[in-house]
């Protein structure tokens, strides 16, 4: 492959209307490309490039604003790769149409929450048309999951000691 200015972490320079998966420590932040390096991303006031941990704080955040910013200045030292995950589900919105409604929203000011109006609901919403986040399902299923192994976890030892006891009075 060519050298680019992109990243060369990923196998593939953007395109118009790609969506962006940048790799934070502990989650991942998303962009959607606009063209001539640039993207555009709903930023928490603690979304900062190289924040690392501190980016966390987005959690405790209600507004955050549409940023127009160069791909290499969001990005900072972290990896990306182009990663279109719903295209082989949802079809993307015509490129046109997206690119409108994203120059459209630059500047604004919007509610967030990071388990229902996040970065990545924002970019699905653009390319899409509809606002998901895979980052936020998975992590409910692996909770839910957890939660479920370790309450099977603990009825099973209980049933486990029960089974005991009973053998033991049987003896």
């Amino acid at each position: 492959m060519a050298a680019s200015f992109f990243s060369q972490q990923d196998d593939r320079d953007p395109k118009a209307g790609d969506l962006i998966e940048i790799f934070r420590p502990l989650y991942q932040h998303w962009a959607l490309y606009m063209g001539d390096g640039y993207v555009i991303h709903l930023a928490p006031p603690s979304e900062v490039c190289n924040a690392g941990a501190s980016s966390i704080m987005s959690v405790f955040s209600e507004k955050a604003h549409v940023k127009r910013e160069l791909l290499r200045i969001v990005v900072g030292a972290d990896r990306y790769r182009v990663n279109n995950k719903l295209d082989d589900t949802r079809r993307p919105r015509p490129i046109n149409v997206i690119l409108k409604e994203a120059r459209q929203q630059i500047g604004c000011e919007m509610d967030y929450s990071v388990f229902s109006a996040n970065c990545e609901h924002f970019v699905m919403e653009l390319r899409y048309g509809v606002s998901r986040s895979t980052q936020v399902e998975d992590a409910a299923f692996y909770t839910a999951a957890g939660v479920s192994f370790g309450v099977l976890g603990t009825l099973a030892a209980f049933g486990y000691q029960f089974m005991r006891s009973q053998q033991k009075q049987k003896k």
